[in-house]
């Protein structure tokens, strides 16, 4: 199988090239998305506190049967949690829920300039990786020139930036720009809420390949060189997307899917602008 290489942090640790995320999956059916989806071979969960499912994520974790070493497991502090006391409690937070004793990696969920806390949450979360309680320490819906402050304020680069990132949004300039900082790109919502699963250019190259569009939309965040987390809840479509490790794209397919780039193709909130609670 192709592409089982972790992608290398900053930091000097290693996260896997494809994971779960657990957004929107109930808590109720968590636990079993989970396990069934660790049995098949990820080994990066990807939760928050606001998905309100870590408790249940913890379940499914535990309930693999896969050692607690062989597993990155991250998740992120919210909007309404930051500030230095507040994230250091919130970190406490999602370990006591998820019932693990550490994060491989916790995330700024929403950098909310309008509050001005991000520098001192991402201190925290400094603090929090000194103590033991996180391995890595990340962003998520970063902006270059929020990323920016934290290394001018602080220091350090963050090892990972979780941006939205699909065929109708690329982000090529900041994918470029947390390049430069040596900070890795991580794709939310990678399949652009299946909005290019008809577009022409993903159907002829999944006929040709004779795999789904899904496949083909994942294998192309994989050559770009990001980390990526897609959702499901079936057990055939997670099978489906792992298998996408086992997909190789020409140049001229990757050329094609450029072409989709789309300058509104934006479909969650403006990261310069969003301090939603």
């Amino acid at each position: 199988m192709a592409d089982l290489a972790p992608l290398s942090l900053n930091d000097g640790k290693t996260i896997p090239r494809l994971g779960l995320g657990v957004w929107q999956v109930p808590e109720e059916s968590v636990a079993d998305v989970v396990s069934t989806a660790i049995g098949i071979g990820y080994r990066l969960i990807d939760g928050a506190r606001i998905y309100g499912n870590e408790a249940g994520m913890g379940e499914g974790i535990r309930a693999s049967g896969v050692a607690r070493d062989e597993l990155f497991v991250t998740s992120k502090v919210w909007n309404e949690d930051q500030g230095y006391d507040a994230t250091r409690r919130a970190v406490e937070g999602s370990l006591k829920r998820i019932g693990v004793e550490y994060l491989d990696l916790c995330l700024i969920h929403w950098p909310c300039p309008a509050q001005d806390k991000y520098v001192e949450t991402y201190r925290a979360l400094m603090d929090a990786r000194a103590d033991g309680q996180i391995r890595s320490a990340g962003v998520s819906n970063f902006q270059d020139a929020h990323l920016d402050r934290v290394i001018k304020e602080l220091g350090e680069a963050p090892a990972l930036n979780q941006i939205e990132l699909h065929p109708a949004f690329q982000q090529a300039q900041m994918r470029a720009a947390d390049e430069e900082r040596g900070v890795l790109t991580q794709s939310w919502s990678p399949l652009g809420r299946m909005t290019m699963f008809e577009a022409p250019e993903i159907k002829a190259i999944a006929e040709r390949i004779g795999c789904t569009p899904a496949q083909v939309i994942l294998r192309w965040h994989l050559q770009l060189g990001v980390s990526v987390i897609p959702r499901s809840t079936n057990a055939g479509r997670l099978k489906e997307n792992f298998d996408t490790l086992d997909i190789t794209l020409t140049e001229a397919d990757m050329a094609a899917i450029a072409g989709l780039d789309q300058e509104d193709g934006r479909i969650g909130p403006n990261p310069d602008e969003f301090e939603g609670n």
